[in-house]
């Protein structure tokens, strides 16, 4: 019999449950507020085609061939020649070419596994000191965007960092932003029949005949669910982007080891995020609770002024924003993504996203939770009202979740 499955949310989530489901035989409903599909994935018109945040994939994860076999991935922006030679590292008030070589050696090259139940800055101090462990704090945070990464599960840092300083580099980037993934996601949904429907607010959870998939913000998820105790840590982070006049000798990016920080400039890669001439920038500046967006402001302009020269003369085209909470989860001392909200609702309803309780980092989250929820979802015997459901809520079930 075929199922009804509901989607609620039109994001890089929704989207990977949508195709999962359809390509089971299921018979799918996708519902997005907004009038365009993406969510947090979506790219700006040009002429600067900036994506709403940082938006790499990391080719170590299970999403990376589920997206390469379907022909979704699509071209990607080549890696720059000699990007190690143009990465800039600012530490101890200067900019150096190189890392502190103990932080390399010693921190993010370590064999031994972290603890899950220590910080991070303890654990690491025990290794290799205090200086070295705050270098590497701070350059975790291109993979966590949190304000003190320090304090978080020594576990959770040390599998971000190893990923993150991984050569050659995992990070790789969709050419022409992420909006290029998402229109082939959502055209192949077209194609196997998922009824798309755009400016589609859902105010209350849908009375559905099946399964209904929660593909949203946990903050829009916790109204929609009614369940203010669906919460989970992530960062909050001041997005600086900039367009430049190009000139020659500007590096590729500049990684902050004194605070979490970091300043990329895109079109080193996808020349065709900008027009002609032009350079596209964006500075990712993770903000504390009492910090405020100036205070994220500021501290970009520091490291613009240290590697980008006559960078403000040279400015055609300049935003600023804040990211709250849109990071991605992060695990405190002594827990795990095993932790986080469950996809597993009850009742038929299943809750996917980067909050909740799936392994991976960042967008990997999204998706092995969306196949996860389908997983679930198709098992039932029943309709939301049936009985006889698992109740998991974990992603263990899946063996591509092991990848």
């Amino acid at each position: 019999m075929t199922r009804n499955i509901t989607i609620v949310g039109g994001g890089f989530a929704g989207l990977t449950a949508a195709l999962t489901a359809a390509e089971a035989g299921a018979r799918v409903t996708l519902y997005e507020a907004h009038g365009t599909l993406g969510g947090r994935a979506r790219t700006a018109d040009g002429p600067y085609r900036v994506n709403e945040g940082p938006h790499a994939l990391y080719n170590g994860g299970p999403h990376w061939t589920w997206l390469r076999q379907r022909g979704l991935l699509g071209e990607l922006a080549p890696l720059p020649a000699l990007a190690p030679t143009r990465i800039r590292f600012h530490h101890k008030g200067a900019l150096r070419r190189v890392p502190p070589l103990a932080m390399v050696r010693q921190t993010l090259r370590d064999g031994r596994q972290a603890p899950v139940d220590v910080d991070f800055r303890t654990w690491a101090t025990e290794l290799a000191g205090r200086e070295t462990a705050e270098a590497a704090a701070a350059y975790s945070g291109v993979a966590l965007y949190h304000h003190d990464p320090g304090a978080l599960s020594a576990r959770f840092v040390q599998e971000r960092l190893r990923r993150a300083a991984s050569v050659p580099p995992e990070a790789r980037f969709i050419k022409g932003g992420w909006g290029r993934l998402i229109e082939r996601m959502a055209a192949r949904a077209w194609e196997l029949g998922v009824r798309l429907e755009t400016s589609a607010r859902v105010e209350t959870l849908p009375v559905a005949d099946g399964p209904v998939i929660v593909a949203t913000a946990l903050p829009s998820a916790a109204r929609l669910l009614g369940d203010p105790g669906l919460t989970w840590e992530s960062g909050r982070t001041v997005l600086v982007d900039l367009a430049l006049r190009s000139r020659r000798g500007d590096p590729f990016a500049i990684s902050d080891l004194d605070a979490p920080g970091w300043v990329e400039r895109f079109t080193t890669q996808d020349p065709g995020l900008a027009p002609a001439g032009e350079e596209l920038l964006q500075a990712q500046l993770p903000i504390g609770p009492g910090e405020s967006k100036a205070d994220g402001v500021a501290h970009a302009e520091r490291l613009l002024d240290l590697g980008f020269a006559g960078w403000r003369e040279r400015t055609v085209w300049r935003r600023e924003s804040v990211s709250q909470g849109r990071t991605g989860a992060v695990d405190r001392p002594g827990t795990t993504w095993r932790d986080r909200p469950a996809i597993d609702r009850g009742d038929g309803v299943y809750l996917v996203g980067d909050q909740v309780a799936a392994p991976g980092m960042l967008a990997e989250v999204s998706f092995t939770s969306a196949v996860e929820a389908v997983s679930l979802a198709l098992r039932t015997r029943t309709g939301r009202a049936g009985t006889g459901r698992t109740r998991t809520g974990r992603a263990e079930s899946l063996d591509l979740n092991r990848a």
